[in-house]
């Protein structure tokens, strides 16, 4: 045993594709530098990108669906903001708001696996909205459960990319390996830097 917490197989893959679409799509800072947001052919790869998770194959992905998703990171963006600062209500009522414009529904769908796995879609299921539907679902979930702080934002100064937290004491604080040494360097310095 890891000791890491488990989340669902399907929620994990569908709060993982949040966090790669949020930190792919969205304007902000990445690693102490200023991060901005894709367009055109390299928003349609990131996104390709963002959904290739899991060992999925790298989907067929329309600008169109990438503008739709890259929209859709905007407001997922806001649900890790209000988890970070602890609003949790406002967390709520913006999931709450995804869920309804994506009408997202649970399905049960045959996967490559024996049996049954629980989905969600919206009313169609083309790609954009039915991966929107399911990362909704996913962060309602998460929301919906203990499992609502394990959605974070990195503490690196100058980094704002999201992550979920599946350590076993909760206390991850960064997004990538990346920052936490950036971080740890910097303490350093500061710590040996000669007073003048």
């Amino acid at each position: 045993m890891t000791g890491q917490v488990t989340f669902d197989s399907h929620v994990f893959s569908v709060l993982t594709a949040a966090v790669q679409l949020v930190n792919r799509l969205t304007d902000g800072h990445l690693g102490g530098t200023v991060f901005v947001a894709p367009t055109g052919q390299a928003q349609v790869d990131a996104v390709a990108d963002a959904l290739s998770i899991d060992g999925r194959p790298r989907p067929a992905v329309t600008s169109a669906e990438a503008k739709q998703l890259a929209e859709f990171s905007a407001r997922m963006r806001i649900v890790f903001e209000a988890v970070h600062a602890g609003d949790l209500d406002a967390a709520a009522r913006e999931v709450n708001r995804m869920l309804l414009d994506t009408n997202a529904r649970p399905q049960l769908d045959r996967g490559a696996t024996p049996g049954w796995s629980l989905h969600f879609h919206g009313a169609d299921d083309t790609l954009a909205n039915g991966w929107s539907a399911g990362c909704a679902a996913g962060l309602a979930l998460a929301l919906g459960s203990t499992l609502a702080g394990r959605l974070g934002i990195c503490a690196a100064p100058l980094c704002d990319r999201t992550f979920v937290d599946t350590s076993r004491n909760n206390q991850r604080r960064f997004c990538s390996p990346q920052c936490q040494s950036r971080v740890k360097a910097a303490t350093h310095r500061s710590r040996h830097s000669p007073t003048i």
